[in-house]
């Protein structure tokens, strides 16, 4: 089954949906490989993360995912459950806030959810300015991974 986006026609429909649910992902594993490779394009190799023999006898009983390899896929679900048409471009314009509330042990499944925080015009006609709150949630844990405020430009 494939997650299911939620479709604008245009960038002016997102000012009338503030507070929309976008939806899910599907599940994803991360696994060591992803983790690893992650820690070579960061040049981020704290043991943490890749050094499953130390991991284990550390506080999570294993290897944990980088933060910000946990925040890089927010990409991903921004791109699987909210489409806007009609546009010139669409751009990541940053982020608001971003936490940490747990940390996703390699192996684990995670997904993430959307919901349409903001959206405002950009003067002059430009296009709409819109935050997305993403959640990446941990299958069967109640604190998720991640929630990151995603800024994003429509121009027009």
């Amino acid at each position: 089954m494939t997650a299911v986006s939620t479709t604008y026609s245009n960038p002016a429909e997102l000012l009338d949906s503030v507070g929309q649910d976008l939806g899910a992902t599907e599940w994803m594993t991360i696994d060591q490989d992803r983790i690893n490779m992650f820690a070579d394009a960061t040049d981020d190799h704290q043991w943490i993360h890749v050094d499953a023999e130390r991991a284990a006898a550390g506080p999570f009983g294993a290897t944990i995912a980088h933060g910000f390899l946990t925040l890089s896929l927010t990409s991903v679900v921004m791109e699987q459950l909210l489409v806007v048409q009609n546009i010139a471009m669409g751009i990541n314009y940053g982020l608001n806030k971003v936490r940490f509330p747990s940390p996703v042990v390699v192996g684990s499944r995670i997904r993430g959810t959307a919901t349409l925080t903001s959206a405002e015009e950009i003067g002059g006609g430009a296009g709409v300015q819109a935050v997305v709150t993403v959640t990446m949630q941990i299958e069967g844990q109640d604190k998720p991974a991640c929630v990151a405020e995603c800024v994003v430009r429509y121009l027009s």
